[in-house]
């Protein structure tokens, strides 16, 4: 089994990409089938057997057909482990097949003519009679010139089954999940997690919700107490203290209805906080006081949380910061006066190393929102473009954000470098909207494209996060046809407001995990 593998898996890097290993399956023989349809560097169809517990397959540019008069190119690629059967999700950009990839189609099949279908392959010719969702009837497989070269010819049998002029591209849709590529793109709801036994290894992407008992707890409270929230005992002081005022013809919002939001919110937060350094803005006495930067993970802090110890901090500097480990690191964050959180944009183990890089639209005096969405949309255009996967988000206060996943490798130069190359390309098309003077007086009210958030300990605030204004307005992800949506603004949400649009819509930037891809030059 692990000699029918070991080329599948010399092409991968298990530890970025979210296909599966492969593991053995005694006894294992003949009789599933899938074809996926992937839209790598171009897209195609990949049809595979299963034979002796593998999944053996070819890549099929234009699709296999019920058109008997069709003949389709099929390249003989690579085994493929069982688990891919139901693989269905997004590759990173740079790995090996990078693209986003759906099961096109499922089922059952029996070799024809043979008893022996590893050896039918081996000798060049293979007849198959499947019992898809789609392809029924009799599929026959011929290397192409008689020889032992990859390019083999698939067509369907004049049978029962067979329909004339029948296109694979008519029937676009996942037979397991009813989605198509664009929406598994957008949205991976399962990814496959390599280093986990086969029956572990298909997770969902979607955050368990907080039990409602758990904020009935909350509020059974009086002005402290201890709350047991996300499996760990914190201690929660000044319930009802006012944090943020009310916006017109609101109540105020208090701490208890921000620890209340911290705890729902937390798993959905949680994956673009996990295991970076954490960056607090603290307003202990509330919005309208002022507020400053916490950085050092506090003595008295819970041993549970995690920390992280700087190697470069000199003199004076941070030593040790925070690192989101779990959802209830973020309520204690809210309970120790954190309003906002600013993730690192690398992690802890490549600090050097960025995973994100950055656009950070922020408007000036004389730029008006309308002026701000027109930049956001010719950077969606400009991404569009080049092939570059991004999301938006507007900040909750006035600007717009766009972070785009990047592979390991980069420097903050190089992500600085290319944010800044690809912003001055979209600033020449509406220079009277833009300055690139660093100084704000000196940009007479233009608006900045800002490319220099690209850099270590240099932080934009994470999606989900409070921002310390009336209204407790929160800084959300948007999915990019929102530029058009004429109600959208920058502090749209709330506290109150954001869980409800989640529940609607999901979450957006969620198309971004596990889509880390390589920065293409710019001329």
């Amino acid at each position: 089994m692990a000699g029918k593998l070991d080329v599948y898996r010399r092409k991968r890097d298990f530890a970025r990409t979210p296909e599966p290993a492969g593991a053995p399956e005694p006894g294992a023989g003949t009789g599933r089938f899938v074809v996926q349809r992937h839209r790598a560097r171009r897209l195609h169809y990949d049809l595979r057997f299963e034979i002796d517990g593998v999944l053996v397959s070819w890549a099929v540019p234009k699709g296999p057909t019920l058109d008997p008069k069709a003949r389709r190119l099929a390249v003989h690629v690579e085994d493929h482990p069982i688990e891919y059967l139901l693989f269905e999700g997004v590759i990173p950009s740079g790995e090996y097949g990078g693209g986003d990839v759906i099961v096109w189609d499922t089922g059952t099949w029996e070799p024809v003519h043979t008893d022996d279908p590893r050896a039918a392959v081996e000798a060049g010719e293979l007849h198959a009679e499947v019992h898809g969702h789609k392809l029924r009837g009799r599929l026959v497989l011929v290397r192409r010139d008689g020889g032992d070269g990859d390019d083999w010819m698939l067509l369907h049998k004049r049978d029962e089954h067979a329909v004339e002029g029948w296109d694979a591209e008519d029937h676009p849709v996942s037979v397991i999940s009813g989605r198509t590529n664009d929406e598994v793109k957008a949205d991976p709801d399962r990814l496959w997690r390599s280093d986990a036994p086969a029956a572990e290894a298909s997770v969902s992407l979607l955050p368990e919700p907080l039990p409602d008992e758990a904020i009935d707890e909350l509020e059974a409270l009086g002005k402290q107490g201890t709350w047991e929230v996300f499996g760990r005992r914190l201690k929660v002081t000044n319930l009802d203290k006012v944090l943020f005022p009310g916006r017109a013809g609101e109540p105020p919002v208090t701490k208890r209805e921000l620890l209340a939001y911290a705890a729902r919110i937390a798993p959905v937060a949680l994956p673009y906080l996990e295991g970076r350094a954490l960056n607090m803005h603290r307003y202990p006495e509330g919005a309208e006081r002022p507020g400053f930067w916490h950085k050092q993970r506090p003595e008295h802090a819970p041993e549970w949380l995690e920390c992280w110890e700087n190697p470069d901090a000199d003199e004076g500097e941070t030593t040790a910061y925070v690192v989101p480990g779990e959802p209830a690191a973020l309520v204690w964050a809210a309970n120790f006066g954190a309003l906002e959180w600013h993730p690192w944009t690398s992690r802890t183990e490549r600090p050097h190393e960025p995973s994100y890089a950055l656009i950070d639209l922020d408007p000036g005096e004389r730029t008006g929102w309308e002026d701000l969405l027109v930049l956001a949309r010719l950077h969606r255009t400009a991404l569009d473009h080049v092939g570059v996967t991004g999301r938006a988000k507007v900040t909750g206060r006035r600007g717009i954000q766009i972070w785009i996943p990047v592979v390991a490798g980069y420097t903050f130069e190089d992500t600085r470098a290319w944010v800044e190359t690809l912003s001055r390309t979209v600033g020449k098309v509406v220079p009277e909207l833009v300055s690139w003077k660093w100084e704000v007086k000196a940009r007479k009210g233009l608006a900045r494209l800002d490319y220099t958030q690209n850099a270590i300990n240099k932080t934009l605030v994470a999606p989900y996060s409070p921002r310390p204004a009336a209204g407790a307005p929160v800084s959300v992800p948007i999915e990019w046809d929102e530029l058009d949506d004429p109600d959208l603004r920058p502090d749209r949400w709330t506290v109150r407001t954001v869980l409800d649009r989640l529940a609607e819509r999901g979450d957006p930037f969620r198309a971004l995990l596990g889509a880390a891809q390589e920065l293409p030059e710019l001329t």
